[in-house]
C-alpha cells in the first residue's frame, strides 16, 4: 500500500524510524548541535582568510591543510578503527576538536591570528578528523537497534548534516552582519571570534550524548596478521569488490572536481556577486537547503533497492547546477542553482555511503569507511588546492564550470555501469535478507524503470 494513502503521522514515523533507537536519538541530537557550530566556524574561517589575504590560492591552501591528513592517514586509521572502542575514540576526537576550536577563537578574539596559525590549526583539525570520520561512520551501525533501519539512519545523518549547513551559516551571518550594523565599533576579529567560540561550545553537546549512551561497544582486538597485514587485507577486499571499487572511484572523482567549488564561495560572494558576509552566508545556506531536501528524500525511502541509479542522477544534477552557477551574475539565480547543486551532491554521496554500508562485511567496516573517507574528504584537499590554483589563472567561474563538466561525465559513466553493478550487489542483498518478497517485487519494478 502506498504511503500516500496512510496517515501523516505514519509517514513521519517511517521517515524517522531510526529514531526508535535511544542511542541514535542521542547521537543525532548531539551531532546536530555540534555541526551547527562547525558550519558557523567554516563560514567565518572562509571570510577571515579572504579578508586577511585576498588570495584565492590561500583559500584552497587552508582547505587542503584541513583535509589532506584524511587522505594520507586514511588506510592506517581504518585498521585502528577496526580494533578500537568506537565510543571512546569519538569522545577523544570530539574533545580534541573542541580544544582546537577554542584555540582558534582565542587567537581571533585577541586579534593576533595569522595565516600561518590558520594553516597550522587547519592541519591539526585535519589529523583529528582523519580518525573521527571513519569511527563515526562505523559507529552508526552499532547504535541503530534494527539493521533494516540502517539506510534510514544514514539518510537522517545526511539530513542532519545539511540542516546544520542551513542553520549554521544563517546564524553566522546574523552574528557577522548584525554586530556590524548595530555595534559598528565591534571589529571584524571580534565578530568572527564569536563564531569560532560558539563552535567550541557546541562540541560539548555531542560529548555529553556519547557519554549518555547505554552500550558495551568494544574493539575486536584482532592482531592475527599485524597492522600491515590488516591494511593489505582491507585494500584487497575493497578494490576486489566491483561495487565498492566503482562507488569509491566515482565518489573520489566528484570530490576532487565537484565539491571544491565551496572554497571559492567567498570569491563569488565578493567579486562576482559584489556582496559581503551576508551574501556568503546565503550562498552557503542555499547549498544546505538543497542538500537538506535531498537527505529528507533519501530518508523517506523504505528500501535501498534502486538507490544506485540516484548516484548517477545526483552527480549529473550537481554538474549541471555548477555550470549554471558559474554563469550566474545575480544572487537571485545563484541561490536556487546552488540549492540544486546541494541536492545533487548529497544524493550522490549519501546514496554511495548507504550502498557501501549495506554490502560491506562488519569486520572490515572501519577500513572500508576509512577508504570512503579518503575518497570523500581525502580528495577534497587536492581539489581545493587545484581549484585555488586554477581560479588565480582562469577565474573562479571557469574553474567551477570545469568541475561541473567532470561531474556530468562521471554521472553518465556510472549510469552506463548500473546493470553490471546490480549483478554483483543483488546476491549480497539476497544473502543478507534484504530482498524480501515485497522488496524483490519493488526491485523488479525499479529495474524496469532504469
Amino acid at each position: 500500500m502506498s504511503d500516500r494513502g496512510g496517515k501523516p503521522e505514519g509517514a513521519v514515523r517511517s521517515l524517522l524510524r531510526a529514531m526508535r533507537s535511544r542511542n541514535y536519538r542521542l547521537f543525532f541530537a548531539g551531532q546536530l548541535v555540534s555541526l551547527i557550530g562547525t558550519w558557523m566556524a567554516q563560514v567565518a574561517m572562509s571570510w577571515l582568510v579572504y579578508q586577511l589575504t585576498g588570495s584565492k590560492l590561500l583559500l584552497g591552501t587552508v582547505a587542503f591543510a584541513s583535509q589532506i591528513p584524511g587522505f594520507i592517514l586514511g588506510p592506517w586509521v581504518g585498521v585502528m578503527v577496526d580494533r578500537w572502542n568506537l565510543r571512546r575514540t569519538l569522545v577523544i576526537t570530539q574533545t580534541l576538536s573542541m580544544l582546537q576550536a577554542f584555540t582558534v577563537a582565542g587567537l581571533t578574539l585577541a586579534g593576533v591570528i595569522s595565516t600561518g596559525q590558520i594553516v597550522a590549526l587547519a592541519l591539526v583539525l585535519g589529523v583529528i578528523n582523519a580518525f573521527d570520520m571513519p569511527a563515526r561512520q562505523s559507529f552508526v551501525v552499532h547504535i541503530v537497534e534494527k539493521r533494516e533501519d540502517l539506510a534510514n539512519a544514514i539518510a537522517l545523518n545526511s539530513t542532519m548534516f545539511n540542516a546544520s549547513r542551513l542553520v549554521g551559516p544563517t546564524v553566522a551571518s546574523l552574528v557577522l552582519v548584525g554586530l556590524r550594523e548595530f555595534l559598528p565599533s565591534y571589529s571584524i576579529f571580534l565578530r568572527l571570534g564569536l563564531c569560532f567560540l560558539a563552535n567550541g561550545v557546541s562540541f560539548i553537546a555531542v560529548i555529553i550524548a556519547l557519554l549518555a549512551m547505554h552500550l558495551a561497544l568494544q574493539g575486536n582486538g584482532r592482531r592475527k596478521s599485524g597492522a600491515l597485514g590488516e591494511l593489505r587485507e582491507g585494500w584487497r577486499y575493497a578494490f576486489g569488490s566491483l561495487p565498492i571499487r566503482m562507488l569509491l572511484i566515482n565518489l573520489a572523482i566528484i570530490s576532487l572536481m565537484g565539491t571544491p567549488y565551496t572554497v571559492l564561495l567567498p570569491v563569488f560572494a565578493q567579486d562576482v556577486l559584489h556582496g559581503k558576509e551576508g551574501t556568503l552566508g546565503m550562498l552557503t545556506a542555499s547549498i544546505g537547503c538543497g542538500a537538506f531536501a535531498g537527505g529528507l528524500r533519501l530518508a523517506a525511502r523504505k528500501s535501498v533497492l534502486g538507490l544506485s541509479k540516484w548516484i548517477a542522477i545526483g552527480a549529473t544534477m550537481m554538474g549541471v547546477s555548477l555550470i549554471a552557477f558559474s554563469l550566474s551574475r545575480t544572487l537571485w539565480l545563484s541561490v536556487p542553482v546552488l540549492a540544486c547543486a546541494g541536492f545533487g551532491m548529497i544524493t550522490q554521496m549519501a546514496s554511495s555511503n548507504t550502498v557501501i554500508q549495506t554490502i560491506v562485511e562488519d569486520d572490515k567496516r572501519g577500513r572500508v569507511m576509512a577508504l570512503y573517507g579518503m575518497a570523500f574528504l581525502g580528495m577534497m584537499p587536492l581539489g581545493s588546492l587545484m581549484a585555488g590554483y586554477l581560479a588565480e589563472r582562469i577565474g573562479a567561474p571557469m574553474t567551477v564550470a570545469l568541475g561541473g563538466v567532470v561531474c556530468i561525465v562521471a554521472g553518465l559513466r556510472f549510469w552506463s555501469m548500473l546493470p553490471q553493478l546490480r549483478e554483483h550487489i543483488m546476491p549480497i542483498y539476497e544473502q543478507r535478507g534484504i530482498l524480501t518478497p515485497v522488496a524483490a517485487g519493488l526491485q523488479q519494478a525499479q529495474s524496469q524503470e532504469e
